[in-house]
């Protein structure tokens, strides 16, 4: 099949090219920088963003097998800063970073811009920046900040662009992208039923007529995972779900009732409550709570899988947002940014193989899929909800009480967005606690109670996102519900932070 080979340099943003392309219908694939394949049916590249300095010795380089090659070139960021170092340009960091909003300006016809008007708005992040350009390469844009905001040498069909066009609020980047295609003379290949069927190839040659354990959380992940593998392995699929107490207002019930009913699924449900809040008692660093809950939610599944005969698989919902925020790739320079508990494999003392099929998709891929083999909407389009779950959107130490407060809480937000038709609206929303009093008045009496805060947010592909503009009414009625219905609590507040700098959760 061909496709088009995105280099990894490292970028926390390198699968959002590939998901780009995929929305196109174009078939990719993702590679390190350092570990080039076959390039057999490659009909062009897409060198990724990076941290790194492209002119420092010893850091990333373009491999001489995609020069030689002689096909069409995309460098993005860090991508373009290297192809021009390499074709003997000029690379330097002035100390002026340049990251969020931009505007670059037009200043050349040319087709990686075509139908596009004189000025746009563009995502940035970097600090190096192209000095000079190489012999035969012309400047196409501008920024205040990057007199180099892009760059093309015609002849070779070599393109540079400083900000990144894969991401949602850079104006027109999916338009740059198609244009790119378009040069590379790739045709539309790629759709959710090839993604099916190839999954349903790799559980057929590799799982084969072996007995799958699947941890399911209740997630849209974890779900559309158990719906496409119940599909070929039907009662070689053993479900469980794990109530480790960090779970909303009467999820495991909801879940494993809904499963049934919806598609036929039946769940073992472990209650493990007291194991993990035991192992959570005074632990407060985020980073430490993850790989808690993670490494038990191994043990739990160990020491179910053991009262299971013939199990040889543990099949989970990992898709490729925590893999990169975990820097789940290790052949690549990626920042860590936080643990995910389904990232990083097993420990050897487990006999069982991993299988995570939706691991290389992102959450809107995931739902496409799940739409395609006819789940229904309020699975398919439920908000995400962590593996981890409450016991990250607990600021500071993991409690009963903090528990019950934020889980009554997050049942009037959730609920009243149900309500008033706001639910889907936005791409995921939660309730959060604070480890912080708050002076207040009930009645005529002082309280010096806890906090609350509330976070709802618009994305496509959960790599960035915008807070939601909820209607300020609506905020407030869902406060004064909060505050007047849970004992304990002082004041509510809203979070209206961008990913990036914010994550999405707060830990």
């Amino acid at each position: 099949m061909k496709k088009i080979l995105v280099v990894d340099f490292g970028s926390q943003y390198t699968q959002l090219i590939a998901r780009r392309l995929r929305e196109l219908s174009v078939y990719s694939e993702v590679c390190p920088w350092d570990e080039i394949p076959v390039l057999d049916n490659v009909e062009g590249f897409i060198l990724s963003g990076g941290p790194e300095s492209s002119n420092i010795e010893g850091n990333p380089t373009i491999d001489s097998l995609i020069f030689d090659s002689n096909k069409p070139i995309l460098g993005i960021c860090y991508g373009m800063q290297v192809l021009a170092h390499q074709e003997a340009g000029q690379i330097i960091n002035e100390g002026k970073k340049e990251f969020g909003y931009a505007k670059i300006n037009i200043k050349a016809d040319t087709v990686l811009f075509k139908n596009m008007s004189d000025s746009s708005d563009v995502w940035m992040s970097h600090g190096d920046k192209v000095e000079s350009l190489p012999d035969g390469y012309a400047i196409t844009a501008t920024s205040d900040n990057s007199p180099i905001a892009a760059y093309e040498n015609t002849s070779k069909k070599y393109f540079g662009l400083q900000f990144h066009p894969e991401v949602t609020h850079t104006e027109n980047g999916t338009a740059i992208i198609k244009n790119f295609l378009d040069i590379c003379g790739i045709e539309q290949n790629w759709s959710s039923d090839d993604i099916l069927q190839q999954i349903d190839a790799v559980v057929a040659t590799e799982v084969k007529d072996e007995e799958v354990l699947l941890a399911l959380s209740g997630g849209v992940d974890s779900t559309v995972l158990a719906a496409v593998l119940h599909r070929t392995l039907g009662n070689r699929l053993t479900c469980v779900m794990v109530d480790h107490g960090l779970l909303r207002k009467d999820e495991a019930h909801n879940v494993v009732t809904g499963l049934k009913e919806k598609i036929g699924l039946s769940v073992n449900l472990v209650n493990a409550q007291d194991i993990f809040l035991s192992k959570l008692e005074g632990v407060t660093d985020p980073e430490q709570k993850r790989k808690i809950i993670g490494n038990t939610f191994i043990e739990v599944f160990e020491s179910e899988s053991k009262k299971l005969n013939d199990i040889k698989w543990l099949a989970q919902g990992t898709i490729y947002p925590d893999v990169i925020e975990s820097a789940g790739n290790s052949k690549t320079k990626a920042k860590v940014i936080k643990s995910h508990h389904n990232v990083g494999g097993l420990p050897e003392r487990m006999q069982l193989k991993l299988l995570e099929p939706f691991r290389m998709l992102f959450k809107d891929e995931v739902r496409k899929i799940g739409k395609a083999i006819g789940l229904p909407n309020e699975i398919v389009e439920r908000h995400p909800f962590p593996g981890p779950g409450l016991g990250i959107r607990i600021i500071g130490e993991v409690n009963k009480d903090r528990l019950d407060k934020l889980r009554e809480a997050d049942h009037i937000f959730l609920s009243e967005l149900k309500k008033q038709n706001l639910y889907y609206s936005a791409s995921q929303a939660y309730a959060f606690y604070l480890p912080v009093k708050s002076v207040g008045v009930v009645g005529d009496n002082r309280i010096y109670a806890d906090v609350i805060g509330l976070r709802s947010v618009n994305t496509t592909d959960f790599m960035t996102a915008k807070a939601t503009a909820l209607p300020h009414e609506f905020v407030e009625h869902v406060s004064t519900r909060i505050v007047n219905e849970i004992d304990g609590i002082s004041r509510v507040v809203y979070d209206i932070t961008s990913k990036p700098p914010a994550t999405i959760e707060w830990e």
